[in-house]
């Protein structure tokens, strides 16, 4: 538990820092740009494909994927309610595809895989890794595609939303980082020397680079501006109530192994994706909601994974 404390302090120390070197003037909005540009473009999808293809081998990974129905099934019912939690509680069509995404999408890698590391060790690697494929498959496509579809522009030009700018939200450089990565898996091929190390080094910054990015949008908001209303409740509902009920009622129709459970459990109920406000920023959508949603759920992570380590385990 204390572990998994820390792992947290450390992603709240980054973000202060950020704050800080934002408040001496270091860092602007600017820097903020060539930071996200940084992050979408070169760095996650760098770091995707090093996940991929050095957290499993060929057979772990084939063997591994006859228990990926869970999550994914899971992902669609909670997406689904999602989308029925805006109807009923009328959120704005503004921020209607950022609150269904931050809804449905955890933060499975950069916080769910240190916590999972730190609750159950090493062995949760595998299992955390199959969730984070089924979250991230979601993210990054159906995600994006919600997420741009706020910014009033793209939604006064829906006949302009042509097959070929949907193809360009589908085929985004972190998604194919994500699908090279599994191609070259099942290849069984070793990835050169020269390749790992530089996906190691630039990958490696993408942490890093999102928390920075989340500091400087926070101290641009400016903390007495962070919002919690009733959209943003709504967000920390889906993500720490909804999602960890969907999969746990799930597993009685798709059994799977208990240690497997536990991780996708865990894996559900994890903040909003780091990379809300980079997306909501470059998609032109609402991004104080996105960074108020975020830091929220960042600041109430530390109430629930009490209560959800409590409750399931």
């Amino acid at each position: 538990m204390w572990a998994s404390y820390l792992n947290i302090l450390v992603v709240f120390a980054i973000i202060f820092l950020s704050y800080l070197l934002t408040w001496r003037k270091w860092f602007d909005n600017h820097v903020a740009d060539v930071f996200s540009k940084l992050v979408l473009n070169i760095t996650l999808p760098l770091n995707m494909f090093l996940n991929m293809t050095q957290k499993f081998t060929k057979a772990e990974f084939l063997e591994l994927f006859k228990g990926i129905a869970l999550p994914f099934v899971s992902i669609l019912v909670t997406f689904l309610i999602s989308f029925i939690y805006t109807k009923v509680t009328k959120v704005p069509v503004t921020r209607r595809g950022a609150f269904m995404t931050m809804f449905t999408a955890a933060n499975t890698i950069f916080m769910g895989l240190p916590v999972n590391m730190a609750v159950f060790g090493e062995k949760a690697i595998p299992y955390a890794l199959l969730y984070y494929m089924c979250n991230t498959t979601f993210f990054f496509t159906i995600g994006i595609i919600l997420i741009a579809g706020d910014n009033p522009e793209i939604k006064m030009n829906q006949a302009r939303f042509s097959f070929k700018k949907l193809m360009k939200q589908l085929l985004s450089p972190a998604l194919m980082g994500f699908v090279v990565g599994i191609l070259w898996l099942l290849t069984g091929v070793p990835v050169p020397k020269p390749l790992f190390d530089f996906s190691t080094y630039v990958g490696g910054m993408t942490t890093a680079l999102s928390l920075f990015v989340i500091g400087i949008i926070i101290y641009q908001t400016g903390i007495k501006n962070l919002k919690m209303n009733k959209d943003v409740a709504g967000v920390l509902i889906g993500r720490y109530l909804i999602s960890p009920l969907i999969v746990y009622l799930l597993s009685f129709l798709i059994p799977v192994p208990p240690l497997m459970l536990k991780v996708f459990i865990l894996q559900s109920a994890m903040p909003v994706q780091n990379a809300m406000p980079i997306l909501a920023r470059g998609y032109g959508a609402d991004e104080e909601f996105a960074t108020s949603s975020l830091t929220y759920s960042i600041l109430s992570y530390f109430i629930f994974i009490i209560v959800i380590l409590k409750l399931f385990f």
